[in-house]
């Protein structure tokens, strides 16, 4: 039986070509990502990467730990082909994580994969889309700049923008938010994300003040524990609620729809800490006929490979997806071709695993090595 026989854990350092201005933090500079490499016994390879924030899930430097220390002695002679076994022995000996877990089970499927010849999306049950919509997010703190970066995105074929509200001032947000309407109309499909940056109370006044502008949905605009605050929204506003820092699992969701505090849901696969967790979530969203979409953190090319096999293989993953990072705003990634962006929408790569390239030379050529295991 095929085994995992050597694992190696790499801390990383990106820089960034923008910064990201966000309710719940902000960056700039860099970010720092792990990268996990498996290799079985019969030298198949396979990657996955854990990208946390250290305002949201945790820090990179926390999630090599756990790889290195706790969960390397786990999944060296592992079977390869026994993955949801592996997530469940991971769970018993360490709480949390999730990032971390995620990184050793997307390596793993990327192995399984080629050594089936099969996509990750087919092994999950196989594909119901190929291309995803592309959501690009204006959080930069030029606004400016971001609105250049739309004049010349919208021609290109994007169509999904969302913006991140809530950080600057009310009055600056309600000027911004018209500036994008006067410009492109309805020709572009404009979401509003407040990062929980919100107080509950005074918060309606201002969400039905941007409700004028037509948004597909607003995204998590109080604390992630502020539910009957969120249920009160959905209960008045046109605009549908979509929860993100309030739902990391299924359980979280539960919650939600016992309150009806939203009327969608981020799916995260740093969040939900792992492909099948992720599809786990997205069932119970599915028999709740609440729409899922694909969001972000700080993620390279191997994570967001490893997020649109998911969503390929997820029906309810219907709102598009905001993996922009290694085409937008990270200035060199790890992998030897980026995972193709064409008309506004993300090609699912078809290869086997990931279906994406990386080797020792891509990995040590385009970024800073901080720590390698």
């Amino acid at each position: 039986m095929e085994r995992i026989e050597r694992l190696r854990v790499f801390l990383i350092e990106s820089p960034i070509a923008m910064a990201r201005l966000q309710g719940v933090g902000n960056v700039k500079g860099t970010v720092k990502r792990v990268l996990v490499e498996a290799t079985s016994t019969s030298g198949l390879v396979g990657w996955g990467e854990a990208a946390p924030w250290e305002v949201f899930t945790g820090t990179a430097e926390a999630a090599f730990a756990a790889i290195d220390v706790y969960l390397r002695p786990l999944v060296t002679g592992t079977p390869v082909n026994r993955i949801r076994a592996l997530t469940r022995a991971m769970d018993k000996a360490l709480v949390g994580h999730g990032e971390a877990k995620l990184a050793i089970e997307t390596a793993l499927f990327d192995i399984l994969g080629k050594r089936s010849g099969l996509s990750v999306a087919e092994l999950l049950g196989g594909r119901v889309r190929d291309e995803i919509p592309l959501s690009f997010s204006i959080a930069d703190p030029d606004f400016d700049a971001d609105f250049a970066r739309m004049q010349a995105m919208v021609p290109a074929g994007n169509r999904i923008f969302k913006v991140k509200t809530g950080v600057k001032s009310h009055a600056e947000d309600m000027a911004h938010l018209a500036a994008i309407r006067d410009a492109f109309g309805e020709t572009v499909d404009l979401r509003l994300d407040y990062n929980q940056a919100l107080d509950p109370f005074g918060a309606i006044a201002i969400l039905r003040d941007v409700d004028r502008f037509r948004p597909t949905f607003i995204e998590q605009p109080v604390p992630r524990d502020s539910l009957a605050a969120m249920a009160s929204f959905a209960a008045v506003l046109d605009t549908p609620i979509l929860a993100d820092e309030s739902c990391f699992d299924a359980r979280d969701l539960l919650e939600i729809a016992r309150l009806g505090a939203a009327d969608a849901v981020s799916v995260k696969l740093m969040k939900a800490g792992g492909i099948l967790k992720a599809q786990a979530l997205m069932a119970v969203a599915d028999a709740l006929h609440l729409p899922g979409y694909g969001g972000t953190l700080w993620e390279g090319g191997i994570a967001l490979a490893a997020g649109t096999q998911f969503i390929a293989a997820t029906p309810g993953m219907s709102l598009g997806c905001e993996f922009y990072m290694p085409h937008h705003v990270l200035t060199e990634d790890v992998l030897l071709e980026r995972v193709p962006n064409r008309n506004g929408r993300v090609i699912v790569p078809t290869g086997p695993g990931l279906g994406i390239e990386v080797t020792e030379q891509s990995v040590r050529g385009n970024a800073r090595i901080l720590a390698e295991a």
